[in-house]
């Protein structure tokens, strides 16, 4: 379990304050419609899906969708794998690794352009962290065998920074250490749990600070959509109109103007998530989302893909080097 999984976790258990909604999404199951597994559970980080979804774009495109919920125990990729899904959402990580192990599937957009997995602190004592070397002396959260730890370990690499420059916390599902201040930084989603430290934070009167690993050139691709290469193959046209319907959905849902709608329409999955936190949450997931120039939504960053391939090869969570090239598809012509 990744540490944005297991922080996650660990908020819905001592807050309570988002939501193991486990309904089904706007649309009704029903036996003829797409399935679209999701990497977690409904919340912001989906926002451009269920508002797809919520807005009949998906019905727009001629198309009726089963937007399922992911978690720990529904992998998007084994869906695909099996036919229970035609679509589904996965990281690069997760990608490259079943590839590795010789799954067929093909990443059709990148939703997110920035990994919303980050490192929060408190600016307390005149601590502000610009660059990993202000990392020094400092003690840091990280949740062994997860993303959190491949990324920080490849920056230290990358930084030639000694372990015994710093030192290491074990994260589990208690937060104590973190607000006691035993911990100095801790692993969230920048745009979702991020929030809510945050928020929590201000009311103690303390200002929240964020170490982004990819501000120091660490690119570890998260949520992407995927399908299968059979499906991919078989039929395109649905590829294409899928894969059309959910970038337009995303790009409705980071319009400021809709802010609002959205937020209510993802509160009505995540009813335990009040919607002025959610609608904060949307203008984090805005930055992570919205490439830097005049990229379109949904573009995949190839040298991103493949520093996230390199890192995994490095620290030998892949067996050997795999071409990158051909997974990244997009939509069909």
């Amino acid at each position: 379990m990744n540490p944005g999984k297991r922080v996650y976790i660990g908020i819905l258990i001592v807050w309570g304050t988002l939501s193991l909604c486990l309904s089904g999404c706007t649309s009704k199951r029903n036996p003829g419609s797409i399935v679209y597994r999701l990497k977690w559970l409904y919340n912001v980080s989906a926002a451009g899906d269920i508002w797809a979804q919520e807005a009949g774009i998906f019905k727009a495109h001629n198309l009726t969708v089963d937007i399922r919920e992911g978690g720990p125990e529904q992998d998007a990729i084994k869906d695909l794998e099996l036919g229970r899904a035609q679509f589904g959402v996965a990281s690069a990580d997760q990608v490259i690794r079943a590839v590795a192990k010789g799954a067929k599937v093909v990443v059709l957009a990148q939703i997110f352009q920035i990994n919303p997995l980050q490192w929060i602190y408190a600016k307390r004592n005149g601590l502000i962290i610009k660059r990993p070397q202000d990392l020094k002396g400092l003690c840091i959260g990280v949740t062994y065998g997860g993303n959190d730890e491949a990324i920080l370990i490849s920056l230290l690499r990358q930084y030639r920074i000694s372990l015994d420059d710093l030192k290491l916390y074990a994260v589990h599902y208690d937060f104590n250490p973190f607000w006691r201040g035993e911990v100095d930084l801790w692993p969230v989603y920048r745009n979702i749990e991020g929030i809510i430290f945050q928020e929590k934070m201000a009311k103690n009167g303390e200002q929240a600070g964020f170490f982004n690993p990819s501000t120091a050139g660490i690119r570890f691709v998260a949520n992407s959509l995927i399908t299968s290469k059979k499906v991919y193959m078989e039929r395109p046209k649905m590829v294409r109109d899928f894969t059309e319907a959910i970038l337009e959905g995303w790009k409705a849902a980071m319009d400021p103007g809709l802010k609002s709608r959205v937020a209510e329409a993802i509160h009505r999955l995540d009813p335990d998530t009040p919607i002025p936190i959610i609608e904060k949450q949307i203008d984090a997931t805005r930055a992570l989302v919205i490439p830097r120039g005049n990229r379109e939504i949904g573009t995949i960053d190839k040298r991103a893909w493949e520093q996230t391939r390199d890192i995994l090869l490095a620290q030998g969570l892949i067996s050997h080097r795999i071409d990158i090239s051909p997974l990244l598809a997009g939509p069909p012509p």
